[in-house]
């Protein structure tokens, strides 16, 4: 069976045992990312948890090999490598932090009253990890190709740039008296 890029999404009915399933999911294979999302009763929603699978390892990997390059101007070129790598490859993580903020919100509606999901970015073999994992903790399941969540992200995130645009033009249009 080929890889498939996916979006589990593990929905609990009640706030009792996700918090379980969400230690077990980091150690599902293939697993990238995972995020706990849990609305109160009164339809507060709140990130509870992330987990990212080589956090940190972009920066400190970057700032290694710009240390490496700086060896040729000496102490000061190693250290002002090695800084001016850490902060490209921070930049790259900040970067797909953002874009799992943006997923996170689109995710938001699905999330039940009074009740929590998991979404966890996986590279899956095969589903049964995934789906076991559901099963023993009484979670639904619904998967998401990566390519068509990724369209959907966009489309939300095009669709708040044109009502930023358009209540710019109408806060515009309010300063110069509403000509």
């Amino acid at each position: 069976m080929s890889e498939q890029h996916n979006l589990v999404l593990l929905t609990f009915p009640d706030l009792t045992t996700w918090r379980s399933a969400f230690d077990g999911a980091q150690h599902l294979p293939g697993l990238r990312m995972a995020a706990a999302l849990e609305r109160s009763a009164d339809g507060v929603l709140e990130v509870r948890d992330t987990f990212t699978r080589g956090a940190g390892v972009a920066t400190v990997g970057s700032g290694v090999v710009g240390g490496l390059v700086g060896l040729i101007g000496g102490p000061i070129g190693v250290l002002l490598g090695f800084a001016a790598g850490a902060a490209l490859g921070n930049a790259a993580e900040e970067h797909i932090a953002t874009e799992a903020g943006a997923a996170l919100i689109v995710l938001s509606p699905r999330v039940p009253d009074g009740g929590a999901m998991l979404a966890l970015e996986v590279r899956e073999a095969s589903p049964g990890p995934a789906d076991e994992l559901a099963a023993e903790y009484g979670a639904s399941v619904e998967r998401i190709d990566e390519h068509t969540f990724s369209e959907q992200v966009r489309a939300a995130e095009r669709k708040a740039e044109e009502q930023r645009t358009e209540e710019q033009r109408t806060e515009e249009q309010r300063a110069d008296g509403g000509t």
